[in-house]
């Protein structure tokens, strides 16, 4: 950070939680959501206001509300708006990763450039974003996956539960045949044969498949011949989980999970160095949350970025989907020059 941002006098203006509702329901194997809770919270010089937030990961019994406690705890330490000691105050997750993207943001109007150049990343171009067909039966899913393809969406995440799954695919298929296809199992799959089930899911056009098994079993992978690459997502939360992925052939990062940009680039540069491939993913957010994770796009070999896309509402310079393409908004982190404090 700059020598401005490490300083004391920065102080954090609040954290609170906010929900917004699902257009319709978002249905995995672990279940529907029709709203989203989220954690925002804002960062300050005194001069500039920078903002971030984090979905918690409720399969680690993370709340919103639990998440805004301790980013009000961890503000009275010392030196915990540095991002590099965050990362010793606050675990990966939505709390850290809330925190984390606003002293980005923050840094970036203090510079007055831009959090990716900040980085070192390259400038954020318009992407091509998988789209997330949500679990229910054959019919209904090759439905929504016509729908998507005729919206623009040639890229389709198809959730799937473990029972049945070779027929949802080959209906979705039927609705969306020109689409490529990606699967996420959301760890459904214990007791099947996954290397049975690759075989019939490429043998649809299937090109990747998603934590198959749950995450506690990853030895059930090894050793395995398996037709299609397999990523991990919740067997991969953070940069300490990368070394020991070897059954797996990509790893899905969520900054949510990573707790924040700063430990996503480290995640990213670790998997290549391990020669793993990389998806870009997220949970159900608003524009707010997506934006950082955007800007790793450019580093990833699949874009997974919908989450605020299947929002019925999102915030106001929100990220514009045009024709299937993701393009950058203007609430995080392009350096703009936010002066006092947000009403």
């Amino acid at each position: 950070m700059t020598a401005a941002a490490q300083t004391t006098s920065l102080r954090l203006l609040g954290a609170k939680v906010e929900r917004f509702p699902v257009a319709g329901a978002f249905t995995i194997s672990r279940g529907a959501k029709t709203f989203v809770d989220v954690v925002t919270c804002a960062v300050t010089d005194g001069s500039y206001v920078g903002r971030g937030e984090g979905t918690p990961i409720y399969y680690h019994g993370e709340t919103a509300q639990d998440c805004a406690a301790a980013i009000a705890r961890v503000a009275n330490e010392p030196d915990a708006f540095h991002r590099e000691r965050l990362r010793a105050l606050l675990p990966p997750g939505a709390a850290r990763n809330a925190l984390d993207c606003a002293l980005w943001d923050l840094e970036a109007q203090q510079a007055g450039a831009p959090v990716w150049e900040l980085a070192g990343l390259t400038a954020p171009e318009p992407v091509r974003t998988a789209f997330t067909i949500s679990l229910d039966t054959p019919q209904v899913m090759a439905e929504a996956a016509r729908r998507a393809r005729g919206r623009g969406f040639a890229l389709l995440k198809c959730k799937l539960t473990g029972e049945g799954d070779r027929e949802r695919i080959a209906a979705i298929r039927a609705g969306a045949p020109d689409a490529a296809l990606i699967v996420d199992a959301n760890e459904s799959w214990a007791g099947l044969d996954v290397a049975a089930e690759a075989s019939a899911l490429a043998a649809l056009g299937v090109s990747l498949i998603e934590q198959p098994l749950p995450a506690a079993d990853d030895s059930g992978l090894a050793n395995l011949s398996l037709s299609l690459p397999i990523c991990a997502d919740e067997s991969c939360q953070s940069l300490a989980d990368i070394a020991r992925l070897g059954a797996y052939q990509a790893i899905n990062i969520k900054l949510d999970k990573a707790g924040g940009l700063t430990e996503a680039l480290a995640m990213a540069q670790a998997a290549r160095a391990h020669g793993l491939k990389i998806m870009i993913g997220c949970m159900l957010a608003t524009s707010l949350g997506i934006a950082p994770a955007f800007l790793l796009a450019g580093l990833a070999d699949w874009v997974d970025l919908d989450g605020a896309l299947l929002l019925a509402e999102d915030r106001s310079g929100a990220l514009e989907l045009v024709d299937g393409m993701l393009h950058p908004g203007t609430l995080w982190g392009a350096g703009r020059i936010i002066k006092g404090l947000p009403a």
